[in-house]
């Protein structure tokens, strides 16, 4: 990744909840940052009533100022296309409340479930399939979680649990180990899988707490990655991943195609070379899951088709993920090449 200097240099603090608490709340702030005039973008206020902007300033800092195209600037800016209303986006795109049998909890495939473990995120990326999802009603005490255990519990099909959000690691590591180990206690569970942008945003969220308690579970402990862009990968990402491989924590990255951001296989395989060489596999290439509000990130399947195509002739096949599309309803992820 080329390397991006500002004019003011950032200050990080090393705990990373110092860190998302110096997020970037002010898309003026953000953008006299970047030295982006407003007047180069369609900024919408009305988008950012809706769906706020939250970016950290660890990710801010890997975005080239004086670029109103950059990939990382485009994932995470409140357009007015966000307030256009299209056929067939929806504010539930996957039905998930469908499948919420109770807070906490989306049950929609055979052998695994999600548990909504935080409703917060440390970026709100303007494409999340969840960004009308009720998380107010899925907000628990500790009481109410042994409900979601009991759950787990009685569901002898079970055998993998999913961390999901918002962003898991969003929440603290107390309450996250003791999650845990009343998993762990339940025979029939074998994994614990968290599916998580919170360590490429802000990589020290892999501290020590992190560490000790994904390490130390019987169940195998499997970290999902969310990186759309070979730039997202910095120092500190590749010594995040590393930190967390050496433990045996197993590290796996799913990347969204969208437009104006990765739409090409160029971008996407110089994404899985850097992931190969951090020490974390590529998994999923999704399909715009089509949520209102990010029609504009869209791609023609058959448009996804050719660069996918395209990819598999500039990699080796277990750099090459998977070509999916969530359909709802459906018992597992739809292949689509």
């Amino acid at each position: 990744m080329s390397a991006n200097i500002h004019s003011q240099p950032i200050q990080i603090q090393a705990n990373w909840q110092a860190e998302l608490s110096q997020s970037f709340t002010s898309i003026d702030r953000l953008l006299d940052y970047l030295n982006l005039d407003p007047n180069q973008l369609n900024i919408s206020p009305a988008a950012i009533s809706e769906f706020p902007l939250r970016v950290p300033r660890s990710f801010a800092q890997r975005m080239e100022p004086g670029n109103p195209l950059d990939p990382l600037l485009a994932q995470v800016l409140p357009v007015a296309a966000e307030m256009q209303s299209m056929p067939g986006y929806s504010l539930d795109p996957l039905h998930e409340a469908d499948h919420n049998p109770a807070p906490g909890i989306v049950h929609k495939y055979s052998n695994r479930l999600l548990l909504i473990v935080s409703p917060s995120c440390a970026i709100n990326c303007r494409y999340c399939f969840r960004r009308h999802f009720p998380y107010q009603e899925n907000r628990q005490s500790k009481q109410q979680w042994r409900q979601a255990i009991d759950y787990i519990a009685k569901a002898k099909e079970i055998n993998e649990v999913i961390f999901s959000g918002g962003d898991p690691l969003a929440a603290n590591d107390n309450f996250l180990g003791w999650l845990c180990e009343q998993i762990a206690a339940i025979p029939h569970i074998k994994r614990l899988r968290i599916h998580t942008r919170l360590p490429v945003v802000i990589p020290s969220r892999i501290d020590e707490g992190f560490l000790r308690w994904a390490s130390s579970t019987r169940l195998k402990p499997l970290v999902v990655l969310h990186i759309n862009h070979g730039n997202e990968i910095n120092l500190q990402v590749t010594e995040a991943v590393q930190r967390m491989t050496n433990l045996g924590i197993r590290v796996m990255n799913q990347t969204v195609l969208l437009k104006g951001v990765n739409d090409n296989a160029e971008t996407l395989a110089q994404l899985s070379e850097k992931l190969f060489d951090i020490g974390a596999m590529p998994y999923y290439l999704h399909l715009l899951d089509q949520v209102q509000g990010a029609s504009h990130f869209d791609i023609p399947q058959h448009f996804a088709q050719n660069i996918y195509a395209d990819l598999q002739t500039r990699l080796p096949g277990f750099l090459v993920p998977r070509l999916v599309r969530e359909v709802a309803g459906e018992k597992s992820k739809t292949l689509i090449c």
